[in-house]
Order: C-alpha cells, then structure tokens, then sequence
C-alpha cells in the first residue's frame, strides 16, 4: 500500500486544511471516494470522570444525532469494530446488530437503519494525542468500498496530523468548566498556583486539578499549550 503522503501528493483537498470548510470538504469528498453516504469525525475528550464525545465534523442530520445520542455514537467510535491503521475493517450491520457482540440494543439498530445508516465502519485515527474516530455510513449494505476505505483512513491521519489545533478548538465546543476557565485564565495572566488559589479562595491541590482537566480536555502537553489553545479559540 502506498505511503500516507504519496496518498495525499495528488490530492490538493487534503493537502491544504486550513479551515472546518476544509475539513468538511475533504471528508465530503472521501466520503463519495469510498461509496459511503454519510461520514462524521469524533473526538473523545476526557472529562474529569467520563469521556465524552464531541463531534468535530460531520453531515449527519441534525435530527439523527439527536435521536441516536451522544452515548451510542461515543459506542459506535470506540466499540469492538473499531479498527486501527491498516487493519481490515469490519462494518456494523445494522440488520445483524443485535448479535454484533452486544455493541448496541436492537431498537438502536433499527434506529440506525431507518435513519440510512445500514452499515456503519468505524475507524480510529493515529493524531498526536488526541482520540479521533471516523465513522463511514451507507444507507445500503455493502456500498463501501472497503480497500478503498483502508486508503481513506491513512489520508485522514495524515491529513489530521498536520492541523491538530484546529481539530482541537472544533471539538471544544464547550470545553470547559467556569472553574477551569478562571484557573487557565490567571494562570495565562502571569499568576502563581498559590496566588491563583488565594484569588478564587480554594486550595492549590484543587487550582492544579482544574488546570491538569483543562490540558487534558485540550490535548496540550502543558499549561503553556492549553493557554495558547484557548487563547486562539476565543475561550479566555
């Protein structure tokens, strides 16, 4: 199989994603590359004590997220059939569903289907640090190309991997807590963890911990990182 950037080297889509058009763009057109209708791009983001699923892009219908639910479609991206780089994929049959190893219920598979997403492939995206799924759907059993699929999975990690702050400001929607925001912005204004602490009258251990939730939440290594994330996003 060919390299991840010969794959892009012919494909000024997915060599220029400069914007969340972009990346709408270029999924729309892997989407139509791999005969699936339908495509959406999840983050899983730690959220102190669960992780929630956030959805960076994608062109479901409105009405279909809301009925499916944040739950099921974080199941979808993480569930048995997930599959990494280069593993040959296995769809969720929305027919066969209720006995695809208890991945979801069976009212939720006829759900999936009346919604047109009788197959659904999901797939895990190597991105830095951050946990990106992408989920390919087709209102027909067997229209994805799935060789064709594998290709499109290596375009997408390749092509993510180079703008991951604007993945992570996508997918920060509401990123943080009240707390958390007051924590990162005295700390982007030159204040101490202690001096922090005294300002919003609680403990340096709980100021640290607000801070480590923000940096998770944002991917970043460090506070330096989560600061400058949330100061490009507009969020302090």
């Amino acid at each position: 199989m060919s390299s991840p950037a010969a794959l892009l080297q012919s494909d000024t889509l997915g060599s220029r994603l400069t914007s969340r058009g972009d990346l709408t763009s270029f999924f729309m057109q892997l989407t139509a590359e791999i005969g699936a209708d339908s495509y959406m791009l999840v983050a899983i983001v730690h959220d102190q004590d669960r992780n929630d699923a956030r959805i960076v892009s994608s062109n479901w219908i409105f009405d279909a997220i809301e009925l499916i639910g944040k739950r099921l479609i974080a199941g979808l991206a993480q569930g048995a059939l997930t599959v990494a780089p280069g593993i040959r994929p296995r769809p969720l049959v929305a027919s066969q569903a209720p006995e695809a190893d208890g991945l979801i219920t069976g009212e939720e598979a006829r759900l999936l289907d009346v919604l047109g997403h009788a197959e659904v492939y999901s797939l895990r995206l190597n991105v830095g640090r951050q946990r990106l799924f992408a989920l390919f759907s087709a209102a027909t059993a067997g229209s994805i190309d799935q060789p064709a699929l594998m290709r499109a999975q290596l375009k997408c990690c390749y092509a993510l991997s180079h703008i991951p702050q604007l993945i992570a400001a996508a997918a920060m929607q509401d990123p943080l807590s009240d707390r958390e925001r007051e924590c990162l912005f005295w700390v982007s204004e030159g204040k101490t963890t202690d001096e922090v602490a005294v300002i919003l009258g609680v403990s340096s251990n709980t100021v640290n911990s607000y801070i480590t939730h923000a940096i998770q939440k944002f991917a970043a290594s460090n506070r330096a990182m989560a600061i400058a994330t949330a100061i490009r996003s507009g969020i302090i």
